[in-house]
């Protein structure tokens, strides 16, 4: 799907009816993530079609700041590193089961609408955010699993999958990344998933669910067995008097640089996918969206392969978490705010000041 496909499909899109119905599973969302995460298209580029349109900042805000959320786990993890893949602000504990739920593997929990988004998430990559939220909980929260073994078993299904936004949701749930944990009874289930469940463990208030033990249907573990189907690849092509574009799984962007007489590659790196393995169908989403990309090779390999197949010929990329390995010639990411606020604290903390800039920015 090209810029303008994706673009075209915020067509009939409310920011209004987005604001009201978003934390609903059938609610009014862009179907956009699987792009953004990609790198096919930016929040940036995003935000400036939907004020072309003519909204103002009070139809957009929700919307934006769901975007700023986004934008705000990415300067988390630039920040960071590999330290989100640890318990940020608060320990889980020494106690915490590791794995996860065979329930929640197997989609078996005994909630209706909970297994039917974990269904849904293995058949087509798809979850609804809030869906997200109570898969983790009852995971982290409810069943006391570590988050970090459910969280890399989401990310390796999700078609959307961006390892900032879903390690640090789920360090948020589980209350390593906030300041409590998240919780959801079987009222808040049915609310937003329009199914009505009755008598299952959820269906109590606050107070009780907060002080229940494990359901036993939640307390056999599995390790899920997560592996990447790297395409089998020769070595590229490269004419070494010219530069090498550098493509990646967070980087598929037919605009950039796209004026220029360049090499063209997306570098698939083995040791990479080792630790954050995808899917088949993930995979093979990201390969369909690098045909986009006019002369582009596929390359499984090593970085350092790759530069040393290209010779002479300068290797330009994007700036990202996963490419400090990376030398040659940087780009800087495209963002909403090129100069946000730091992300040292909260994201209300953050918001707070990425609204004013925002506004005076754009609006």
């Amino acid at each position: 799907m090209t810029q303008e496909e994706i673009l075209q499909q915020l067509g009939p899109f409310s920011p209004l009816d987005y604001a009201k119905t978003r934390n609903f599973t059938h609610g009014a969302v862009t179907g956009l993530s699987p792009y953004i995460s990609r790198g096919v298209i930016d929040t940036k580029t995003i935000l400036e079609h939907l004020i072309h349109r003519g909204f103002k900042f009070y139809q957009l805000e929700k919307f934006v700041q769901q975007m700023a959320w986004r934008e705000y786990f990415q300067r988390v993890w630039q920040s960071k590193g590999v330290l989100i893949n640890h318990d940020l602000k608060n320990d889980q504990g020494a106690k915490f089961n590791k794995g996860m739920p065979l329930a929640v593997h197997d989609a078996n929990t005994g909630i209706e609408a909970i297994d039917h988004g974990i269904r849904e998430l293995k058949t087509n990559g798809n979850m609804h955010n809030h869906m997200r939220m109570y898969t983790a909980f009852l995971s982290a929260n409810l069943a006391s699993f570590h988050w970090a073994d459910s969280a890399r078993w989401m990310y390796y299904h999700l078609l959307d999958g961006d390892w900032a936004s879903n390690a640090l949701s789920w360090q948020w749930v589980a209350g390593t990344f906030s300041n409590k944990k998240y919780i959801a009874n079987q009222d808040n289930v049915n609310h937003y998933t329009g199914i009505e469940q009755k008598q299952t463990y959820l269906d109590c208030d606050y107070d009780t669910l907060s002080a229940t033990t494990c359901p036993e249907i939640l307390q056999a573990s599995c390790t899920p067995v997560l592996k990447t189907p790297l395409p089998a690849t020769v070595a590229p092509t490269l004419n070494p008097d010219l530069p090498t574009l550098v493509y990646n799984y967070y980087h598929l962007s037919p605009s950039w640089r796209n004026t220029e007489t360049a090499n063209r590659v997306f570098l698939l790196e083995p040791e990479l996918f080792d630790q954050y393995p995808i899917s088949q169908s993930c995979m093979d989403f990201a390969l369909k969206l690098c045909k986009n990309i006019e002369g582009i090779q596929v390359f499984t390999g090593s970085f350092a392969a790759l530069k040393n197949h290209a010779g002479g010929s300068p290797l330009v990329y994007r700036e990202h978490p996963l490419n400090k390995h990376y030398s040659g010639i940087q780009d800087e990411r495209t963002w909403m705010l090129n100069d946000p606020a730091v992300a040292e604290g909260s994201f209300f903390s953050f918001w707070k000041k990425f609204e004013k800039r925002l506004i005076k920015t754009y609006f």
